[in-house]
């Protein structure tokens, strides 16, 4: 009798809100999408006990060739991309969950050559970014000239690093521009706060992350939204002082003191389903 099609096995890196929540996606409809789950790992293996049968938790991380799987998902932290990516992809498409961590142009290089030279797919999740295919689609035709995200949430929504630490102190609860100016330079200040603007930089592949602007604003009163303004210029007009612009404003609902607002975990579950195989490239889902 036959077994029918097999499932395509996903491995999961990181068991925070997101990871936890994208685990019982897969265990409760992983099947009804040709999908199963084959490992979970996480830095404090504790967290899995009760939450993840054993048979299914990966207690190295290196070893996770032996799983045999089709795809593993990173949704822990920018250093599991940049130390396991290269690995990843050797054997597996790999959705980067913390795309910030491709804001180092030495890591970016080594896993657009590691997705060439295996032929799996490098997978940048949307996330909170809007209209992400339209900005890709403009870079392709070469008609995009600049790109500006701006992320405004509550005080307690943010975790950053060194200086961006102190200017929130500085701000004193009121209203204040944390960060503006290119990207690169802003993600390992906020790792876990400006994917979105990473996955930005990886659809404008011609901008990238010294090109595309990023605009961080801290502001108590939104103590349950997080708010994500994208600007896009295009080419200006042939015979006027004028450009083509499209701006958007997302207000993504989120519990006081989240990092990912609500809407983001369906999002991220969509963008695990669109990652069937598209070959050696970079790959916006």
């Amino acid at each position: 009798m036959s077994k029918g099609p097999a499932r395509r096995k996903v491995g999961i890196v990181g068991f925070g809100h997101l990871g936890r929540y994208l685990v019982q996606r897969l265990q409760d409809e992983g099947s009804q999408h040709g999908l199963e789950l084959a490992f979970v790992w996480n830095r404090d293996v504790q967290k899995l006990q009760g939450q993840v049968p054993t048979s299914l938790q990966l207690q190295d991380l290196c070893g996770f060739p032996e799983c045999n799987v089709d795809l593993v998902v990173e949704v822990a932290h920018p250093c599991i991309t940049q130390d396991y990516g290269e690995a990843f992809l050797a054997s597996a498409d790999f959705m980067v969950g913390s795309p910030t961590a491709l804001a180092d142009q030495a890591t970016e290089t080594r896993l657009r050559e590691a997705a060439q030279r295996g032929g799996h797919t490098l997978y940048v999740p949307r996330g909170a970014l809007w209209g992400g295919e339209d900005i890709q689609r403009m870079d392709n035709c070469g008609t995009l000239q600049g790109l500006k995200v701006t992320m405004i949430k509550h005080p307690d929504s943010f975790r950053l690093e060194s200086e961006l630490r102190e200017r929130l102190q500085a701000a004193r609860g009121q209203r204040a521009v944390l960060y503006e100016g290119p990207v690169r330079a802003l993600c390992p200040l906020a790792p876990n706060n400006v994917n979105t603007m990473a996955a930005a930089c990886m659809a404008a592949s011609s901008l990238g992350f010294d090109g595309v602007q990023g605009c961080l604003i801290t502001d108590p009163g939104l103590p349950d939204w997080h708010v994500v303004e994208v600007e896009v210029t295009g080419p200006a007009h042939e015979h006027r002082d004028q450009a083509f612009t499209v701006t958007s404003s997302r207000r993504n609902p989120a519990s006081p003191g989240a990092v990912t607002g609500a809407a983001t975990f369906p999002s991220f579950w969509c963008s695990l389903l669109a990652c069937q195989g598209h070959g050696g490239h970079v790959r916006l889902c």
